[in-house]
């Protein structure tokens, strides 16, 4: 197993972030959506998200970092016994599918769809090079649920996830703090950008921009878990 391959640094500088409108989730626009600027987001804090779907090269890309984010410490993972009961039936893969669990999240059909080409061409490069990964929900050999991110040290960057059968999709969110339950679990953070009632349900709180920037470079500085390295 292998570390991430770094890219090449971005061209683009992102400003400082405390200085931002303290009101405001989006904080920058423009850029491009080269792995070094993607990566060099995450480390400042920031990522991407278009304003809206169907207008590609029409609008630049906005980076957002929101006021109030919603995290999860994988030891508050809340998983009730329904859960627990209906996770026995899935079998949980990492990285087997990737490009189909970003598609499936790209379903047009879904409500508040915003992964767009481009987004979708990004993040499959960064999977290509050890970053972005798949967590899988398996059932009778049919992919039935699932999430992808990003993973920089002890951060795991959640983008979005979906499911085609009843709860998979936390089965997945299960398996994701499972690969990341080792000696270093309790410095990890899941980051799901932003709390919903469903992700509260599960554990997920939130915290104010400036505490999460605080604590953003003790994350990073923390191994990836051995589930998500590179392989080959």
């Amino acid at each position: 197993m292998h570390q991430p391959l770094e890219p090449p640094s971005s061209r683009w500088v992102f400003g400082d972030i405390h200085e931002a409108d303290a009101d405001e989730d989006l904080v920058a626009i423009g850029a491009d959506l080269e792995p070094g600027t993607i990566l060099g987001a995450y480390r400042r804090g920031l990522f991407p998200m278009p304003f809206g779907t169907g207008r590609r090269a029409r609008e630049p890309m906005g980076w957002w970092s929101p006021v109030r984010r919603g995290v999860l410490s994988p030891a508050d993972l809340h998983v009730s016994r329904s859960l627990r009961r209906t996770a026995r039936d899935f079998e949980i893969r990492i990285d087997t599918a990737f490009e189909e669990v970003i598609d499936a999240c790209a379903d047009p059909q879904r409500p508040h769809g915003w992964i767009d080409p481009d987004i979708r061409e990004a993040y499959v490069a960064l999977h290509g090079l050890g970053w972005a990964h798949s967590v899988e929900a398996w059932r009778d050999g049919c992919l039935e649920g699932g999430l992808y991110g990003l993973a920089i040290g002890g951060l795991f960057a959640g983008e979005s996830m979906f499911h085609r059968a009843r709860d998979a999709s936390k089965v997945a969110l299960v398996g994701l703090v499972a690969a990341l339950d080792d000696e270093h679990a309790a410095r990890r953070l899941v980051d799901v950008q932003w709390r919903t009632p469903h992700l509260a349900s599960l554990g997920v709180r939130e915290v104010e921009r400036d505490l999460y920037l605080a604590g953003l470079p003790g994350v990073l500085a923390v191994p990836l878990p051995g589930p998500l390295l590179r392989s080959g």
